[in-house]
């Protein structure tokens, strides 16, 4: 099975209670669907584009289960506490088959 990878990157926030709030709820959720976080913080370096937001990188086992952690119960409830708090982008790779 093939290696699925979440990066998640605000590229705004325009609450931080609504932030702080999501964070509480996300990572709980995303555990529990078996990711493991491998990096989350802010950009340390950017040499193009514009995004230099709060970026978290994800593995899970397959991309499928990556999806299904987006799509949890506790995942959605994490959504809804962020609600229009920040403005984010969302994508879901599948790892290199030697990776």
């Amino acid at each position: 099975m093939t290696k699925g990878y979440w990066i998640n990157t605000f590229t705004a926030v325009h609450d931080d209670d609504k932030l702080k709030a999501y964070i509480e709820l996300a990572g709980p959720a995303i555990r529990e669907a078996g990711g493991k976080f491998l990096s989350r913080g802010n950009v340390v370096h950017a040499f193009e584009g514009g995004t230099l937001g709060r970026t978290t990188l994800i593995e899970f086992a397959s991309t499928d289960a990556a999806v299904a952690a987006y799509s949890s119960p506790g995942y959605q409830a994490a959504l809804e506490a962020l609600g229009d708090g920040a403005e984010r982008e969302v994508r879901i790779l599948e790892a290199l088959p030697d990776a």
